[in-house]
């Protein structure tokens, strides 16, 4: 790439100039490395080992990986198992959980696990789509926003201010009662009034990065803008890209959940909001049917609490002070036992 004449070329790398403060490198493996290897097999390998070395880097993170990772199993498997109808009527109803019914049948005679497996898929995947939809929309307007300043700043922190002040819960309840009571509608709606918080901060961010030494030395080695936004500016940033994604992901997970229980969903699929709907109209708390309504609100819990353990665990790893006094507090419990 050529170089401004008047500007002499600098030794080092323009991001080695300034430690990447974000991230340790334990989670930002060198991808281009990576994918020069020789087979497939070596660049699988090579990942895995980036993945499992980011997984254990601090035990909330470990803890709520094998937690999420449970339930992407689960979505992905889980229907191989399934061994009936999960929407079938039969006149087995309300059944204690037994070798034909593992967790039990519901007033319609319908079988609980294949509902808690299938719902797996639809509230997982729903969630995760709908955080990616965020963070994408989040990404793109923060880093543009806080890179570029001036006018398209103005205007683009007009529209987030617009956005961050609409309620998501009343919207996606007018949404699902004139267009139609679907997920898909109550996902976009959350999406539409959940990326602004996520773009306020990355914008602050990027406003404060763009004028570092290290973005300052690419841009006078001729890099364009787009690689100085996401190659340079974008990587520092990725600890609060994690945690607004698993942020967001927490809040649509609840919320859809939230929405189905009180009726908004889709009667013709399958989910942990929508189990929980129809064992509080069956009445499953009063004629004991625990095996109803438990397994889903578990789920529930467990998810959200993996992805909070994952959220924690970022945080600490990104942020140097919370590492310093998470090590005091080990060397403390330490003299303590001692």
């Amino acid at each position: 790439m050529s170089q401004v004449p008047s500007v002499p070329a600098p030794q080092t790398s323009p991001a080695s100039l300034e430690p990447r403060d974000q991230l340790p490198p334990a989670l930002v493996p060198d991808v281009q490395a990576i994918m020069r290897r020789d087979s497939w097999g070596a660049t699988l390998a090579a990942l895995a080992r980036a993945l499992w070395r980011a997984m254990t880097l601090n035990r909330k993170v470990t803890a709520g990986s094998a937690i999420v990772g449970f339930f992407v199993l689960v979505a992905i498997f889980g229907p191989l198992f399934a061994r009936q109808d999960p929407l079938k009527f039969t006149r087995d109803l309300l059944q204690p959980p037994s070798a034909a019914h593992w967790l039990g049948t519901n007033q319609g005679g319908q079988d609980v696990f294949t509902q808690l497996v299938i719902g797996t898929r639809s509230s997982l995947g729903w969630a995760l789509l709908t955080g990616l939809i965020v963070m994408g929309i989040s990404i793109t307007v923060g880093l543009v926003s806080g890179f570029f300043g001036g006018i398209v700043d103005d205007a683009l922190s007009l529209v987030t201010n617009v956005f961050i002040v609409i309620p998501g819960l009343p919207l996606a309840i007018i949404a699902v009662q004139y267009f139609s009571r679907t997920t898909l509608t109550v996902a976009l709606v959350v999406a539409l009034t959940s990326w602004a918080w996520g773009a306020r901060v990355l914008r602050a961010q990027t406003f404060s990065m763009r004028a570092r030494e290290f973005v300052t030395a690419a841009r006078a080695s001729g890099e364009h803008t787009g690689r100085l936004i996401f190659a340079e500016i974008f990587p520092n940033e990725l600890s609060i890209v994690a945690a607004s994604f698993i942020t967001t992901t927490i809040q649509v997970l609840l919320g859809v959940a939230g929405l189905e229980f009180l009726g908004f969903g889709d009667t013709n699929s399958i989910s942990w909001g929508l189990m929980l709907n129809g064992a509080y109209t069956g009445s499953a708390l009063f004629q004991a049917a625990w095996w109803w309504f438990v397994p889903p609100g578990i789920c529930i819990a467990l998810l959200g609490s993996g992805l909070a353990l994952l959220n924690f665990g970022i945080d600490e790893i990104a942020d140097p002070r919370l590492r310093v006094s998470r090590r005091r507090r080990v060397r403390r419990g330490k003299a303590a036992a001692a």
